[in-house]
């Protein structure tokens, strides 16, 4: 079985760098044309020179997803172009924080406003269009942390639950127009923002540590994901969120297995 995506449209947020650039590059690679919204215009201008060199189809467009009407001017260029949007994959996102005593109303403000108010502004941009069509696959950012959060993490791990809770009703209010809508909760994913990598041995040994699949996951894996759920294969899949965490934290001390393992392979 191959998945097959080629002519479809998509769009996706937070594209100019991390995992948004996976999921934008993997989509166009796949014969998607594909629109790549970012609000930093310099990570938008390393992707549009790949996007040439390799012939992918789309274009770039610098918007902030807080303000409504810069979102209808990138939706409504789309549609203009291509007639069509299949596929939404709202990725932007910012996770800065703090502990709730000294938490600033900015910083809790940001985490809400893009993460949370971001996806619905993005979705109630597209409704119409995919409504019109009667198809449409919405894939949106949800989080580890919306399952677990961390400490210092309250602004982040609230917005991320509200993206699940979010998903999870539109779905239901879609489901006469054969619009899917899903999220999906990276685990531990390298990236310039978390800097996962970058973090002492003894860090990274405890995070991973918390992993049934003790290894870094790689942003492939999650556009890999995002390919499926934008696909005919996951058409019955809808209103849920896909733990892509490695198994973390599914069982009590995972790192136990490994141990085990280890002893078994010295006694072979």
């Amino acid at each position: 079985m191959l998945i097959d995506l080629h002519g479809k449209v998509a769009l996706v947020t937070g594209a100019g760098r991390g995992i948004g650039r996976e999921i934008a590059l993997t989509l166009a690679r796949e014969g998607v044309k594909t629109i790549a919204i970012d609000v930093n215009p310099d990570h938008l201008t390393a992707l549009n020179q790949e996007f040439a060199e390799n012939d992918f189809e789309g274009f770039q467009q610098v918007c902030d997803i807080r303000d409504f009407s810069q979102i209808e001017r990138v939706v409504q260029e789309a549609e203009h172009r291509y007639g069509r949007i299949d596929i939404l994959v709202n990725n932007a996102g910012v996770a800065s924080g703090g502990q709730v005593e000294s938490l600033s109303e900015e910083i809790w403000d940001l985490n809400l406003d893009v993460n949370l108010k971001g996806t619905f502004l993005m979705c109630k941009a597209v409704l119409p269009i995919m409504k019109k069509q009667k198809s449409g696959r919405i894939i949106n950012a949800a989080s580890f942390a919306a399952i677990i959060p961390s400490l210092g993490g309250s602004a982040y791990a609230t917005s991320k639950a509200g993206v699940v809770h979010f998903t999870r009703v539109l779905a239901g209010e879609l489901g006469p127009w054969n619009i899917t809508v899903n999220c999906y909760a990276p685990g531990v994913i390298p990236t310039d923002m978390n800097r996962f990598a970058d973090r002492s041995p003894q860090e990274q040994k405890e995070l991973l540590d918390n992993l049934s699949l003790r290894r870094w996951g790689n942003k492939a894996e999650i556009a890999h994901l995002i390919c499926f759920l934008a696909s005919d294969y996951a058409v019955y899949i809808t209103g849920t969120m896909i733990d892509i965490s490695g198994g973390k934290l599914a069982t009590q001390v995972p790192r136990l297995a490994y141990e085990w393992a280890a002893e078994e392979e010295l006694n072979v």
